[in-house]
């Protein structure tokens, strides 16, 4: 089968409900608006307002870390929410996805596109649950959900609701919160082996589904241990479209994973979108 033809069953596969897509912050640069859409972007962000020590600096975690560690954990909300200002317009495929209204999207990246997106099409149905920061909580916490009007419900999403979106690592906007310094991950990464931080209906969702990697890099860590756990006990038959060299670690990760790879630049996906049926 052709590169194109297979990217247009894989989209197919995902508008039927039968695989789960994961955006990752490439998905937030094809929808452009200024806002950071990548690690070295935010962390580039982060550094222009805070010197950084040389040991850290172009990691993105461990400069969030010496911020909040030597500046305080508001100083750090603050310069990351500047960074994140403005209403950038939801990207193609965030409009499409809130179209076709999959059973669950996973969006491993910041931004609000997708909400924004769902939020557009004002379509009731359909609920949030991200990721937070344990930061000066007391009890053990991992998520906190909310319905289509962004109306905080509780910790745990409904199952109920038609399309999950889940942002493991939180959203960066006025009232809510995510993970980003290393001291925000310490926890989570002692559990997430065994799933504790992963909401019961992510893992129903995943189930007996595979997943199509968007707009993702796996060139660090971090990145590879989240989609890891995240597509844990889902299916066989992971994809993803991925442009150009891969790294070493990159290429070992799509072999543990068996990950199909597809080798097109992300704007080949939108023009699939846009292209008529």
């Amino acid at each position: 089968m052709a590169t194109a033809e297979r990217l247009s069953a894989l989209l197919d596969e995902v508008a039927q409900g039968g695989r789960v897509p994961y955006l990752g912050a490439g998905v937030a640069a094809l929808g452009g608006g200024g806002q950071p859409a990548s690690p070295p972007e935010l962390c580039a962000a982060i550094e222009a307002r805070v010197r950084a020590p040389k040991r850290a600096r172009g990691n993105m975690w461990s400069v969030a870390q010496f911020v909040e560690s030597r500046r305080f954990r508001k100083t750090l909300e603050s310069i990351v929410l500047d960074a994140f200002a403005g209403d950038p317009a939801p990207g193609p495929l965030h409009r499409w996805l809130a179209r076709v209204r999959p059973p669950m999207v996973v969006d491993a990246w910041y931004d609000s596109g997708l909400i924004e997106a769902f939020r557009a099409e004002d379509q009731p149905g359909w609920g949030l649950v991200q990721g937070v920061s344990r930061n000066g909580e007391w009890h053990e916490i991992w998520t906190c959900a909310y319905d289509a009007d962004l109306t905080l419900v509780g910790e745990t999403p409904d199952p109920a609701w038609d399309v999950l979106l889940y942002k493991p690592h939180g959203v960066i906007r006025e009232g809510h919160s995510f993970l980003i310094s290393d001291s925000d991950y310490v926890e989570v990464l002692t559990e997430i082996d065994i799933q504790s931080p992963i909401p019961e209906e992510v893992q129903a969702r995943r189930t007996g589904r595979p997943f199509l990697f968007l707009g993702c890099r796996f060139d660090d860590q971090m990145l590879r241990l989240f989609a890891r756990q995240i597509a844990k006990r889902s299916s066989t038959g992971h994809a993803a479209v991925i442009e150009g060299e891969l790294t070493r670690m990159e290429r070992r990760f799509l072999d543990e994973l068996g990950i199909e790879r597809l080798d097109l630049p992300l704007s080949a996906v939108a023009e699939a979108l846009a292209a008529p049926a």
